[in-house]
């Protein structure tokens, strides 16, 4: 048992972007439902509205952003470079759902996704079997 926050050891940083980078470059989100929809909040801070795209194909709900590096990037020396470049995607399975009814709205780096909630159809139903 470790009773020290992880965070407390020095170089700690270097071992989290050494061994977990895939982890940093996914664009966090909640998901919640209210009043009768899902709801998805997901940051995307660096990002404009331009650079965001949403899709809708076979019941899956795809959120990509595409950042371009800069073209004068030859002309840096960089000493330390965290941010990057390139893109990223999430993906939710929403269902057989009206994608005319899906609402998305994008402020100070969050994008808000409202999403109506499908009632299930029961898929399971009984066969009569007959006797001769």
């Amino acid at each position: 048992m470790n009773l020290i926050p992880r965070k407390f050891y020095l170089g700690d940083d270097f071992f989290d972007d050494f061994f977990e980078p895939a982890i940093k470059d996914q664009m966090k989100c909640d998901v919640y439902e209210k009043n009768g929809d899902y709801h998805i909040v997901l940051d995307v801070p660096g990002y404009d509205k331009d650079d965001i795209t949403l899709e809708c194909d076979n019941g899956y709900l795809t959120i990509s952003a595409e950042k371009v590096a800069e073209d004068n990037e030859d002309s840096k020396n960089y000493i330390r470079r965290e941010r990057r470049y390139g893109k990223f995607s999430r993906s939710f399975y929403v269902g057989d759902i009206d994608t005319e009814s899906i609402e998305a709205e994008f402020k100070k780096g969050t994008l808000q996704i409202v999403v109506p909630k499908v009632e299930e159809k029961p898929s399971k139903k009984q066969i009569e079997i007959k006797e001769k």
